[in-house]
Protein backbone atom coordinates (compact mmCIF):
# COMPACT_ATOMS: atom_id res chain seq x y z
CA UNK A 1 0.00 0.00 0.00
CA UNK A 2 1.14 3.14 -0.88
CA UNK A 3 1.65 5.94 2.42
CA UNK A 4 -0.40 8.65 2.75
CA UNK A 5 0.86 11.70 4.73
CA UNK A 6 -1.25 14.52 5.51
CA UNK A 7 -0.76 17.84 6.46
CA UNK A 8 -3.30 19.53 8.77
CA UNK A 9 -4.12 22.03 11.51
CA UNK A 10 -5.94 21.46 14.67
CA UNK A 11 -9.08 23.90 14.05
CA UNK A 12 -9.78 22.07 10.59
CA UNK A 13 -12.99 20.63 9.96
CA UNK A 14 -12.04 18.98 6.83
CA UNK A 15 -8.95 17.75 8.44
CA UNK A 16 -11.00 16.00 10.61
CA UNK A 17 -13.38 14.76 7.89
CA UNK A 18 -10.44 12.91 6.22
CA UNK A 19 -9.29 11.79 9.18
CA UNK A 20 -12.24 9.66 9.79
CA UNK A 21 -12.62 8.73 5.97
CA UNK A 22 -9.41 7.09 6.17
CA UNK A 23 -10.02 5.74 9.60
CA UNK A 24 -13.53 4.20 8.48
CA UNK A 25 -11.54 2.38 5.66
CA UNK A 26 -8.35 1.42 8.09
CA UNK A 27 -6.18 2.86 5.61
CA UNK A 28 -2.76 4.12 7.98
CA UNK A 29 -1.79 7.90 7.32
CA UNK A 30 0.53 10.12 8.53
CA UNK A 31 -0.66 12.91 10.35
CA UNK A 32 2.08 16.10 10.25
CA UNK A 33 0.57 18.59 12.39
CA UNK A 34 1.16 22.45 11.01
CA UNK A 35 -0.55 24.24 13.57
CA UNK A 36 2.80 25.73 15.42
CA UNK A 37 4.62 27.85 12.60
CA UNK A 38 1.54 27.55 10.50
CA UNK A 39 2.40 29.97 8.17
CA UNK A 40 6.03 28.78 7.08
CA UNK A 41 4.60 25.05 6.95
CA UNK A 42 2.02 26.50 4.46
CA UNK A 43 4.72 28.43 2.63
CA UNK A 44 7.43 25.47 2.61
CA UNK A 45 4.28 23.07 1.45
CA UNK A 46 3.56 25.43 -1.62
CA UNK A 47 7.75 26.25 -2.65
CA UNK A 48 7.88 22.17 -2.16
CA UNK A 49 4.71 20.79 -4.41
CA UNK A 50 4.51 24.32 -6.76
CA UNK A 51 0.74 25.10 -5.07
CA UNK A 52 -0.36 28.55 -6.55
CA UNK A 53 -2.07 30.61 -4.22
CA UNK A 54 -2.88 30.31 -0.40
CA UNK A 55 -1.91 26.52 0.38
CA UNK A 56 -4.99 25.31 1.97
CA UNK A 57 -5.22 22.08 4.41
CA UNK A 58 -5.98 19.45 4.56
CA UNK A 59 -3.04 18.45 2.16
CA UNK A 60 -2.89 14.91 1.36
CA UNK A 61 -0.35 13.16 -0.38
CA UNK A 62 -0.35 9.73 -1.72
CA UNK A 63 2.78 7.83 -2.72
CA UNK A 64 4.45 11.03 -2.60
CA UNK A 65 2.29 12.72 -5.21
CA UNK A 66 0.07 15.79 -3.90
CA UNK A 67 -3.85 15.26 -4.61
CA UNK A 68 -4.87 18.18 -2.71
CA UNK A 69 -7.89 18.41 -0.09
CA UNK A 70 -10.93 16.23 1.64
CA UNK A 71 -13.19 16.99 -1.20
CA UNK A 72 -10.48 15.62 -3.73
CA UNK A 73 -10.03 12.84 -1.50
CA UNK A 74 -14.02 12.17 -1.10
CA UNK A 75 -14.65 12.11 -4.96
CA UNK A 76 -11.52 9.58 -5.73
CA UNK A 77 -13.18 7.37 -2.90
CA UNK A 78 -16.60 7.70 -3.62
CA UNK A 79 -15.44 6.87 -7.40
CA UNK A 80 -13.97 3.38 -6.29
CA UNK A 81 -10.75 5.50 -7.48
CA UNK A 82 -8.62 5.92 -4.07
CA UNK A 83 -8.65 2.33 -3.11
CA UNK A 84 -6.96 1.95 -6.92
CA UNK A 85 -4.17 4.41 -5.88
CA UNK A 86 -2.92 3.24 -2.65
CA UNK A 87 -2.15 -0.51 -4.64
CA UNK A 88 1.81 -0.39 -5.24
Amino acid sequence: MKEIVMYTVDYCPFCKKAEMLLKSKDIPFKKIDITKDEDEHRKKLGEYYDIQGRVTVPQIIIGGKRIGGFDVLDKLNNAGELDKMLED
